[in-house]
């Protein structure tokens, strides 16, 4: 059932990492379910624009970074500069959501035994780099398919274990329906929370690879209603898996006053409420929401070039090899310094907020092209959601300059 989800199993790869665990986690526990709202209207925009691209890729038969550089007046200077935004961003996500995924498996670790010590920088550094080698391995080795698969496995492991995870400690749900009532909580570092929020879940490479994703699979004009429904599907898939993690913060942390500064804190707060079963199977949801985001961040730059290029997905090349390899070495920056991975994953997510009204923008013009997309032309719906998306991006990232601000002023 999960591979009929198709290139959408890579949106889900893009979209919830442990950036996102951090972010919905982090929230539940400060502000319980305050910022529903905002995850709701990101994960309609993230459809939005996962249809646009999708539509635009069946149709057309071409990519989206091509199709900048080749459709757009001074394309070739938009393309560059989404692609170089779109790579730094992803790759210092990387870099956090390695350090995340190693914590996670040393706090595992530290549960089933307490005798070993409650920090190991060691240990944390040698299961980081014992991850990225397996998974540069895996990219070797593997085709689009194999890809897929692999992501599926991820993907299934972390939605049933938040899933488990959120109806273990469920709050009363009448507050779940007061979160999606608009309110930005005003407190210092709430405005940099919402703009994290749609950083992780509006992820701008999420939208941009698809069309590469749509050549991998195959998918052409006759599966515009496939492309559809993938879309769709996603979107929901986002939103559950979202939402699970931050019910499973508010319910366990918010109401006890605890927030979250470094990994353990989760654990260390479930633990006595869940026991060690309940807690192992939050830990497996952050470790797989890693491992799934991991390998396609780290295809991101190869995709992303090679699109600029001549818009075709090619996994063998030395290419591919050489810029997957360069991003394995990126990600090991924040395990080898031992910075905080969770500060880590809230300020990149933060970042990616800024090269989205570009992504948007983008898509609103080519997806209106009559001449490239005949019948298939985006309608009343599909633009009038495009354009709320777009003033939607602009006030995050405008709010995303002023908390940035606001934290510099407190460092």
């Amino acid at each position: 059932m999960m591979l009929t989800i198709g290139p959408g199993i890579f949106c889900i790869g893009y979209t919830i990492g442990t950036g996102s665990v951090t972010s919905m986690a982090k929230a539940g526990s400060e502000y319980g379910m305050q910022l529903l709202w905002v995850l709701a209207l990101s994960v309609l925009f993230a459809w939005v624009l996962m249809e646009a691209y999708g539509r635009y890729a069946v149709v057309t038969g071409e990519t989206a970074i091509h199709s900048f550089r080749k459709k757009i007046k001074y394309g070739k200077i938009l393309a560059i500069v989404i692609v170089v935004g779109v790579v730094l961003g992803q790759w210092n996500a990387l870099a956090g959501i390695l350090g995340l995924s190693a914590n996670a498996i040393y706090e595992l670790i530290h549960l089933f035994f307490p005798s070993t010590a409650t920090e190991n920088y060691w240990v944390v550094l040698g299961i980081a780099v014992f991850l990225i080698i397996i998974l540069y391995g895996l990219l070797l080795m593997g085709n689009y398919s194999f890809f897929e698969k692999v992501l599926v496995i991820f993907v299934t492991l972390m939605g049933v274990s938040f899933l488990i995870s959120m109806l273990v400690v469920f709050p009363d749900p009448s507050e779940i329906g007061r979160g999606l009532k608009p309110s930005i909580p005003q407190v210092p570092g709430g405005k940099l929370m919402v703009a994290a929020f749609v950083g992780t879940t509006m992820a701008a490479p999420t939208f941009i690879v698809r069309p590469l994703l749509m050549k991998g699979k195959g998918w052409g004009k006759e599966n515009t209603r496939e492309q559809s429904k993938d879309a769709l599907f996603s979107a929901i898939l986002m939103f559950v898996i979202s939402a699970s993690i931050m019910i499973t913060a508010t319910g366990a942390l918010f109401h006890e006053g605890k927030t979250i500064e470094k990994v353990l804190d989760m654990v260390m707060t479930l633990e006595p409420m869940a026991g060690r079963f309940a807690v192992a199977i939050f830990v497996l949801g952050t470790l797989s929401a890693g491992l799934s985001s991991i390998f396609p961040i780290l295809m991101v730059a190869p995709l992303l070039i090679a699109d600029y290029r001549d818009g075709k997905l090619d996994t063998n090349s030395k290419q591919f090899k050489i810029l997957t390899a360069i991003a394995a070495m990126v990600g090991l920056i924040v395990p080898i310094i031992g910075a905080n991975p969770i500060s880590a994953q809230i300020a990149t997510q933060v970042a990616n907020v800024f090269v989205l009204p570009l992504v948007i923008a983008a898509i609103i013009y080519l997806v209106n092209n009559k001449s490239a997309m005949g019948d298939h032309k985006a309608g009343i719906l599909l633009n009038t959601g495009l354009i709320l998306a777009l003033f939607f991006s602009c006030f995050i990232a405008y709010n995303g300059v002023i908390s940035l601000k606001e934290l510099l002023q407190l460092l």
